[in-house]
C-alpha cells in the first residue's frame, strides 16, 4: 500500500493588526481576572463573574464584550443566561499570560 502523503499544516502569521487586537482585548487587569476566572469555570455566565469579582454587571459586561471582540472568549445561549468560555485562541493566550 502506498502511504499518504501528510499535508503540510501551513502555520499563517498574524497581521500586526490581528496581534494588536488580541493584546488589547487583556490591556486591562479586569480582563485579566476575568479570563482566569472562565479558564476555572468554563461555561461561567456574567452572574456569577459579577459575584466572584464583585464588580458592576454594566462594566463586566462591557470587558467581557471587548473579550469576545479580541476573539479570546465565547460566548452561548445557556437557558435564560449566557455562558462564557475560552476560544482556542483564548487558551493559548492565557498560557501566555500564565507564564508571563
Amino acid at each position: 500500500m502506498l502511504a499518504k502523503k501528510r499535508k503540510k499544516i501551513k502555520k499563517i502569521q498574524k497581521t500586526p493588526k490581528q496581534m494588536e487586537r488580541h493584546l488589547k482585548g487583556v490591556a486591562n487587569h479586569r480582563r485579566i481576572e476575568i479570563l482566569f476566572l472562565i479558564e476555572k469555570e468554563d461555561g461561567i455566565t456574567l452572574d456569577r463573574i459579577c459575584d466572584a469579582l464583585k464588580g458592576n454587571p454594566k462594566t463586566l459586561s462591557q470587558h467581557t464584550q471587548k473579550l469576545v471582540q479580541a476573539g479570546l472568549i465565547n460566548k452561548y445561549r445557556r437557558g435564560r443566561g449566557v455562558g462564557h468560555i475560552l476560544s482556542p485562541y483564548g487558551k493559548r493566550f492565557f498560557k501566555f499570560i500564565k507564564t508571563f
